[in-house]
């Protein structure tokens, strides 16, 4: 949302240098994430030259149909889609295209039999499309539960969520030298005897931190839940009955934990499976890790977005344009398939049957503030069908398109295509409404469908300056209504919305709504009316206040399975104590005077909630573990990875200390400030960072819990690990929009 820059006009392939229109946050994230560097980590790649060769390796995919085929006209269409933004393929691709690695899908969903065979093999391909950037999707149903007997061991089984945690330490250690981190989901089938442990576990904060997890959610189920009925546990090794539970007692623990935690997400199986384009290939049991792409085992899926944001001009709908960069996203994605160098050779097989590619959206947000369309607002809904409908449409008829000159994909005989009325389809699926995270700060667009997280914030750049971001947009409309000042815009930074800031008009109010000023009602509206018009499944967060009871989530869910959606994911605001939280500031004193007068601590609380966070130091990996209770920052506890020795008696003094100073009202600032900087002989780096010593490390983990905004008026405000900035919530992942840091990447 950074003012325009030049970044160059050069290729290295020979593409027509253009003038990119990038954000100086777009050039961040670039140069951060996506350019090639050198062995030294010095960016060699101007993002010119890293469009120009995805546009080149992409075009190679015509040559598979049409040996003399001028794949240079192809190359030059895509470098002109992307390099306009109109269109962004997903992250692996613009990563890894026309470079040795070569795999170019966000999107893996892996099969997991009830064997210890089958688990630590999936472990294994899991590692593989890790460390190709990829990202994966498991059912953990078929495993059978804790306490079941183990004929080969004599043994008892563990059950899946101890499976599960083996598959999130693996990704822990993978995704270390990674561009791209790992992400799972997990997902449990509501019968499966664990259920209830399943979905209690992310309200633990030191185990399944690589994994968004969504129970799976049947049809049966549902019906059960409003009639007040008991449903059939079963176990998947027999097949039989273990016990009947109540659906509603059910219901409410998912309810709690995800009000708790923000986890578990649901999907709605059954409801998957009914719009399954080839039910002759088996059924599907999981999604990929944002929950908006159900895959068959094995199955992959290349996503991309179209900005919507650039297609309305002076109240108007370019639909023409929308139309042409639709076909044209087809046409590049279906080549991305044939590009692509998979991680494994089932996954080619499954993939290369179906030939599944998933359209979506960015800038929805941005679209309707030039529309002048509330988000909260029928007519943000009628848009969002209008949208969707044409793009759906066009995206079908571009791939029937393609099918009469490359040909069906193989799986279209039981398809639900394989009828008369339509003869030719390329592509199992077309469209799928994903998180658009890190690709919609390159193409300066609002995320995926969501409404703006914030109006204006404050950005981190290097040497801790701050800079005062706003949407583009808002100044325009604030300058157009003689509105406009510097201080106006930093009050409206502190505060992320405008809504209850004078001197803003209520036409621009109205307008420029974000995130937390809009009810779930109104974003489940928003989602449904995309996924009635879009072939996979739609991500998109819904937001709650800190606030918000349990039964307002319970009706959220409710509502969802009402209107259609195949999955939900909610987020009520300060609930993820797994994330890296800023607390805000205690307005009332919490020191306790003594006897003496002088202060003394106040007791340990009871119960407590936390984060830890490893760090590389000079003496080895350091474990910081840091708590809060409601009254803020309580302690903290901090090990090294090897025991013993005055180093080990030093730390555990070190944190009981600064536990001490946090429960006697010591500001967090102030312990920061002492620990900083206190120097040992051996120094090391850690992402990017000096950390000179054990203290220096313990107060980088206790920096990076951020800055508190007392203005904001919301007590847990998400903030970068790397940067500092807010993070935003976005389909179960989090993402910075000022240097690209993203939980699911």
């Amino acid at each position: 949302m950074a003012r325009s820059k030049d970044s160059g006009s050069k290729t290295k392939e020979g593409l027509p240098g253009t003038k990119l229109p990038l954000t100086d946050n777009a050039l961040v994230v670039l140069a951060r994430r996506y350019l090639r560097k050198d062995e030294q980590g010095r960016v060699i790649e101007s993002p010119e030259e890293m469009f120009s060769r995805v546009a080149v390796a992409v075009a190679q995919g015509d040559l598979s149909y049409d040996k003399n085929a001028d794949v240079e006209v192809s190359a030059r269409q895509f470098y002109e889609l992307m390099t306009s933004l109109r269109f962004m393929p997903n992250s692996p691709t613009l990563m890894n295209a026309g470079r040795e690695l070569g795999q170019l899908s966000a999107c893996f969903v892996l099969p997991i039999e009830d064997s210890i065979d089958s688990i630590f093999e999936t472990v294994k391909h899991t590692a593989m499309i890790h460390k190709s950037g990829g990202g994966t999707g498991f059912s953990f149903s078929r495993i059978r539960p804790e306490g079941d007997p183990v004929k080969s061991t004599q043994g008892v089984a563990s059950g899946p969520i101890s499976f599960m945690t083996i598959f999130d330490v693996a990704t822990e250690t993978v995704k270390q030298g990674g561009a791209r981190r790992g992400a799972n989901m997990g997902i449990l089938r509501v019968d499966h005897p664990d259920i209830e442990k399943f979905i209690a576990a992310k309200t633990r904060t030191d185990r399944l931190n690589n994994f968004n997890i969504s129970v799976a959610l049947t049809e049966e189920f549902m019906r059960a839940v409003e009639q007040g009925e008991k449903y059939a546990l079963i176990n998947p090794r027999t097949g039989k009955e273990v016990r009947w539970v109540s659906a509603p007692a059910i219901f409410d623990e998912i309810v709690e934990s995800a009000w708790v935690s923000g986890e578990p997400g649901i999907i709605f199986l059954d409801r998957i499976n009914s719009s399954n384009p080839t039910p002759d290939l088996g059924q599907i049991e999981s999604t990929n890790p944002c929950g908006e792409q159900p895959l068959l085992p094995y199955e992959s899926c290349n996503l991309g977005s179209i900005n919507l944001g650039l297609f309305v001009k002076d109240g108007k709908i370019d639909y023409q344009g929308i139309k042409e960069t639709v076909w044209q996203a087809v046409h590049f994605l279906d080549n991305v398939i044939e590009v692509n160098k998979f991680p494994l050779k089932e996954i080619q097989e499954v993939t290369l049957r179906t030939r599944k590619i998933g359209l979506g959206v960015m800038g929805f947000a941005d679209s309707l503030i030039r529309l002048g369309i509330p988000y909260n607002s029928e007519g943000a809904v009628s848009m969002a069908k209008e949208f969707m409908s044409f793009i759906d449409r066009e995206s079908k008829a571009a791939s029937a398109d393609l099918a009469k000159k490359r040909g069906n994909f193989p799986a279209y005989k039981g398809s639900i295509y394989d009828n008369p009325r339509t003869p030719y389809m390329r592509n199992a699926t077309t469209t799928t409404i994903a998180p658009t995270g890190t690709i919609s700060i390159i193409a300066g667009a609002s995320s995926g469908i969501e409404p703006l997280f914030a109006v204006s914030y404050v950005r981190r750049v290097l040497g801790g300056t701050e800079l005062v971001e706003t949407h583009p947009l808002f100044v325009e409309a604030m300058r157009a209504a003689g509105s406009y000042s510097d201080g106006l815009m930093e009050k409206i930074a502190q505060a992320g919305s405008v809504q209850d800031i004078d001197g803003v008009p209520e036409d621009l109010k109205a307008i420029f709504i974000t995130s937390m000023d809009i009810s779930p009602e109104d974003h489940i509206a928003i989602q449904a009316a995309f996924q009635k018009e879009t072939d996979n499944a739609v991500s998109k967060t819904i937001n709650f206040p800190r606030e918000a009871t349990k039964d307002s989530i319970r009706s959220a869910y409710l509502l969802a399975w009402s209107q259609g959606l195949k999955g939900i994911t909610i987020y009520r605001s300060g609930s993820r104590p797994a994330q890296v939280l800023g607390l805000k500031r205690e307005t009332e004193s919490i020191r306790q005077p003594g006897i003496d007068g002088k202060i003394t601590p106040r007791p340990r609380p009871v119960r407590t909630c936390g984060v830890t966070q490893r760090v590389r130091t000079g003496c080895g990996n350091l474990y910081v573990t840091v708590n809060w209770d409601d009254k803020g920052i309580c302690e903290v506890f901090a090990q090294m990875g090897k025991a013993g020795g005055c180093a080990a008696c030093q730390i555990e003094a070190e944190s009981r200390l600064i536990s001490l100073a946090l429960r006697s009202g010591i500001r967090l600032e102030s312990i920061v400030s002492q620990l900083a900087g206190i120097r040992c002989p051996s120094p090391s780096w850690h992402k990017g960072s000096q950390i000179l010593s054990c203290p220096d490390g313990i107060a980088k983990v206790l920096g990076s819990l951020g800055q508190v905004n007392p203005e904001k008026g919301d007590p847990f405000l998400m903030t970068c690990p790397e940067c500092g900035a807010m993070l935003e919530s976005e389909g179960g992942c989090f993402i910075c929009r000022s240097c690209g840091f993203s939980r699911c990447d």
